[in-house]
């Protein structure tokens, strides 16, 4: 595994932070999104990695929670919100 040795990355707010980063998954990863810029990757990846862990989470809580509610009812609303 190489490890690239800095990489200056740019947040919209203008934040520069230099990180450490395997090359060859930043390499996979810009094969996946095609004219992607690599700050654009890496903050799509943290995204990710956000959600990802929000669901794991919520996931805890299966099976633990009673619903009550009428789906059809929420997915009406939610197409005609649209």
């Amino acid at each position: 595994m190489q490890i690239r040795e800095r990489h200056h990355l740019h947040e919209e707010a203008g934040v520069r932070t230099t990180l450490n980063i395997d090359e060859a998954a930043l390499e996979g990863a810009m094969k996946i999104g095609p004219g992607m810029t690599k700050t654009a990757v890496i903050n799509e990846a943290l995204r990710e990695y956000a959600r990802r862990r929000r669901v794991r989470r919520l996931l805890k809580y299966r099976g633990r929670v009673r619903w009550e509610g009428n789906l059809d009812e929420l997915r009406e609303r939610k197409s005609s919100a649209s």
